[in-house]
């Protein structure tokens, strides 16, 4: 899962660099607030509800907020819960227009994604990926891998991908994933002395978050961004997508672009060199300095793949939704006797701003379509662009191109999609199109909030690996530019083709 949170903005002290991170907060702040007092002074338009015009506020508020980085992703979460509350509160009832909401509604209203079993989904996956660090079976696992490939530099990036690959299974959180490979890829640089600026180094680091992002796509539970989008589609369009089912949908995508990816680093950041001895030795002896495995890793082990077995077979062999088989392996984990950690191990290493995030992201999503506010909107970006009778595809297209573009001022997916998969829903309700699946288009749509491949600070796990300082930013963009082409071409193909047959366009 991108963990909601991406690096903290530098605070406000004597350094050169401290004073201008000061004052952008403070002018993302202030133009949050001065664009929610502007259009909470507009006269509010006919068709709107009054609560649905306040809802819209809070939701400029919070893309600026959340844009710019003006406040902490879980501080910006309980700022918005506050302006719901109150702004709802003192709106008519859009049931009942005589009564007002009251403070009490709104406030059970900015907290109904609590409720959420998306929610419960984010929150277990994140004890998961505790327990994996914990454990340090994460590590294990990749360095197992690696000791298999080869002494070629083109086998040790492939061996990165397939690395990263298999933990998007097991490790429900990407910047966990990231965190866990970046050491262990510095590694493997110092292990082939190779420099830390070569271009072998940036590569191997560019290669192992731009996989993880894919894989966000490919795997239902790797990332909390799909996670808003499942409940949105649950409680909006009162549908389910199980695990096995965003995988036929998405593997192919994943699969694709991890091939294209694979040719597009060694075409625009070729390796200085193509063998280096001794380098499958130096990481078997970084697995053996791990020790046998331990116990515990064998209990997690056993719990991860079971899970697994349990989410891949959901609607096929049981009825045990993704969601309550997760909460029941955390549980398993804690109980006496299995002891994988405990409860005050777990607790500093779980990012709780990220819940709170995911569960205010929700309740602000739902209560735009519930105030009619997402609805609104999206009747005029469907007037805007043409999309009342347009084709599938053309609204596939433009809606991805928004998605894409929107992306660029976000540091978290997260937030992106809390913000945007309740406009797409309204935005697919609005068209007139005959035929067209909502909740499969939405399903895709979804797909392409998670494409964080152009700017380092797109996603989390991109800061994670620019940390290292074994690439420049500048080549990044070059190479994410690449792959967004690429990524964009294929939604477009599978569209017409694999999703159509599917039935999902």
């Amino acid at each position: 899962m991108s963990v909601a949170n991406p690096l903290p903005v530098p605070t406000a002290g004597p350094s050169a660099a401290g004073q201008p991170a000061r004052l952008t907060t403070y002018a993302g702040l202030l133009g949050a607030i001065a664009i929610l007092a502007l259009i909470l002074a507009l006269p509010t338009p006919e068709g709107l509800p009054v609560a649905g015009h306040r809802m819209l506020a809070i939701l400029a508020f919070a893309v600026i907020v959340w844009m710019t980085e003006a406040l902490d992703y879980a501080v910006s979460a309980v700022v918005i819960a506050a302006l719901m509350a109150f702004l709802l509160g003192i709106s008519p009832n859009p049931a009942n227009p005589k009564a007002l909401m009251g403070t009490s509604a709104g406030l059970g209203l900015a907290f109904s994604g609590f409720a959420s079993t998306a929610l419960a989904l984010v929150a277990a996956a994140l004890f998961l990926a505790a327990a994996m660090t914990a454990t340090g079976l994460d590590r294990r696992i990749a360095l197992v891998i690696l000791s298999q490939v080869g002494t070629e530099t083109r086998h040790v990036v492939a061996g990165s991908m397939l690395v990263g690959i298999v933990l998007a299974f097991l490790v429900p959180s990407t910047t966990a994933r990231v965190s866990c490979l970046v050491p262990i890829m510095l590694g493997v640089i110092a292990a082939f002395g190779v420099d830390k600026k070569s271009a072998f180094a940036g590569m191997l680091m560019i290669t192992t978050t731009q996989t993880a992002s894919i894989w966000n796509v490919g795997i239902k539970t790797a990332a909390a961004q799909n996670m808003v989008a499942v409940g949105f589609i649950e409680k909006m369009l009162n549908t389910t997508i199980t695990w096995l089912d965003w995988l036929v949908a998405a593997a192919p995508f994943a699969i694709l672009m991890t091939i294209a990816l694979y040719f597009v680093m060694n075409w625009m950041m070729p390796p200085e060199i193509k063998n280096v001895a001794g380098g499958r030795e130096a990481i078997r002896k970084a697995l053996a300095d791990l020790g046998p495995m331990s116990a515990k890793e064998k209990k997690l082990l056993a719990i991860s793949l079971t899970l697994l077995g349990l989410w891949s077979t959901e609607g096929v062999l049981h009825r045990f939704d993704t969601s309550s088989t997760t909460i029941a392996a955390v549980a398993l984990m804690f109980l006496p006797g299995i002891g994988i950690m405990t409860w005050k191990q777990a607790q500093p290493n779980i990012p709780w701003g990220t819940i709170v995030l995911f569960g205010i992201g929700i309740s602000l999503g739902t209560a735009l379509l519930q105030t009619r506010g997402a609805v609104w909107l999206a009747d005029i970006v469907v007037l805007e662009f043409g999309l009342k009778n347009a084709t599938i595809l053309f609204i596939l297209g433009v809606m991805s191109l928004f998605l894409i573009v929107i992306h660029l001022g976000f540091a978290s997916a997260t937030a992106l999609a809390s913000a945007m998969i309740p406009i797409v829903i309204a935005v697919l309700q609005s068209v007139a199109t005959p035929g067209i699946n909502i909740v499969g288009m939405t399903l895709i749509l979804q797909f392409v909030v998670s494409f964080g491949f152009i700017l380092v600070v797109n996603a989390p796990q991109n800061m994670v690996a620019y940390g290292t300082e074994t690439f420049e930013a500048r080549k990044f963009v070059q190479i994410g530019l690449v792959l967004t082409v690429i990524a964009f071409a294929l939604v477009m193909a599978l569209g017409a083709t694999y999703w159509r047959w599917l039935g999902y366009v």
